[in-house]
């Protein structure tokens, strides 16, 4: 079975965000599939660093990226209660694919591009939602693309898609 190739590219992306008028900046590194990677490797890099998980509801007909801050350890259950979803659970790999196009390591917000059909539902942490610039992969985690909220709400709208930001309930 042949998996579907992303609509996007980190070049087509480039020129997007350029078209739109969406300024970032741009750091090239090793591969980091984890913030874990990112911590060991010390990196410098402006803009606030991100989480991204890639969840599905327990029948797995509706899909969501929740974008959180990487200290966080989401409570699953009650975001799940918050939100009116049926228990939360991690989505596959092969579901990442097939609505974002992308692989583990790769995940953030930019590769809702690649979701045509806007079957992802596109959560914001509001501790990270403040104005300031997020990191994000573009679609390669060979690089961090670091965007203003302005620039993210220009790129989202331009996607029309729609977008939350919520409280993240936290384990304790």
């Amino acid at each position: 079975m042949s998996l579907p190739k992303s609509k996007f590219d980190p070049l087509s992306l480039k020129e997007l965000l350029r078209r739109l008028d969406i300024d970032f900046s741009q750091y090239q590194h090793p591969p980091l599939a984890t913030c874990c990677d990112a911590d060991a490797l010390g990196l410098i890099r402006s803009g606030l660093r991100t989480k991204n998980l890639f969840l599905r509801n327990d029948n797995g007909k509706r899909h969501f990226l929740l974008v959180t801050s990487p200290q966080s350890s989401v409570d699953l259950r009650r975001l799940s209660k918050q939100m009116g979803v049926s228990r939360l659970g991690f989505a596959s790999a092969a579901r990442l694919d097939k609505y974002l196009g992308i692989k583990p390591g790769h995940v953030s917000l930019l590769a809702l591009g690649n979701d045509a059909a806007a079957e992802v539902e596109l959560w914001l942490d509001d501790s990270l939602w403040c104005g300031e610039a997020l990191q994000c992969h573009p679609l390669d985690n060979q690089q961090t693309w670091a965007i203003a909220a302005l620039g993210i709400e220009k790129l989202l709208a331009h996607w029309q898609r729609p977008w939350q930001v919520i409280e993240v309930p936290i384990n304790d």
